[in-house]
C-alpha cells in the first residue's frame, strides 16, 4: 500500500479512537469517576489535536483527506461503540483500540520512510511514541 492509503487509515483510526474516548468521557460512571473523567478528557484532547495534523500531512503529499463518518468507518479498524460499557470495559476497549491505532501509524510510518517523506515519517514516529505512552497508561488502569 502507498502512503496516501495508509495515512488515511491512520487518520480514520485516530479519529475513531478520539470519538470513542470522548464518548466514554461523557458517559463514564463509578467510584473512580473523577479520575477516569479527567484521564479521558486529557486523552481525547491530546488525540484530537493529532487529527488535524495528520490531515494536513496527508495534504502535503498531494492527497485529499477523507472527512465523513462513512468514509472513516470504511477505513478504520476500530469498532463503533453503541452501548455504554462499564468503566473498566471502557478502559480495556480503549487499550485494545490503541493497539489498532499504533498498528496503522506504524504502517504509515513505514510507507513514509519508503517514499522519503521524512517530515511525515518524523511526525508519525512522534505519534507512535505518544500512543505507546497512552497504551502504558491504559494498561496500568485496566489491571
Amino acid at each position: 500500500m502507498a502512503l496516501k492509503d495508509t495515512s488515511k487509515i491512520a487518520l480514520a483510526d485516530t479519529f475513531a479512537f478520539y470519538l470513542k474516548a470522548h464518548n466514554y468521557h461523557w458517559n463514564i460512571e463509578g467510584p473512580n469517576f473523577v479520575e477516569y473523567h479527567k484521564f479521558l478528557n486529557d486523552l481525547y484532547d491530546e488525540v484530537w489535536l493529532a487529527v488535524d495534523a495528520i490531515a494536513e500531512h496527508i495534504r502535503t503529499i498531494d492527497s485529499y483527506v477523507p472527512g465523513s463518518f462513512g468514509r472513516f468507518k470504511e477505513l478504520s479498524s476500530i469498532e463503533d461503540e453503541t452501548k455504554i460499557p462499564s468503566a473498566l470495559d471502557m478502559i480495556k476497549n480503549l487499550e485494545s483500540d490503541n493497539i489498532k491505532v499504533l498498528t496503522s501509524l506504524k504502517k504509515a510510518y513505514t510507507d513514509a520512510e519508503k517514499e522519503s517523506k521524512l517530515g511525515f515519517a518524523n511526525f508519525l514516529q512522534d505519534r507512535i511514541d505518544i500512543h505507546e505512552k497512552h497504551g502504558w497508561m491504559l494498561r496500568a488502569i485496566a489491571r
